[in-house]
């Protein structure tokens, strides 16, 4: 299967803003942006929010999708991801 071209538009809440910021930005780099959310915006009451827009290249967004969460989940265990991928 060939590499299609993703864009990434995400909400990433996590415990740990820190760890999760780091790897937010060793994974998406220059390819798009991560926004952090300030803690008194954040809806659900938790301690870090980050807003995430960029391209990605890979076969599917389904494997795209596991292997950013995989990545997100080694940094901080208790981290969710909402994503919305289009081609």
């Amino acid at each position: 299967m060939a590499a299609k071209r993703f864009r990434l538009t995400a909400t990433v809440s996590t415990e740990n803003p820190a760890a999760v910021r780091s790897t937010l930005k060793e994974l998406i780099g220059k390819r798009g942006t991560v926004l952090e959310v300030a803690e008194e915006e954040i809806a659900h009451g938790g301690k870090g929010e980050f807003r995430v827009q960029a391209e990605m290249v890979g076969e599917t967004s389904k494997e795209l999708n596991r292997s950013l969460l995989s990545a997100l989940r080694k940094a901080e265990k208790r981290t969710r991801l909402r994503a919305a991928w289009s081609s």
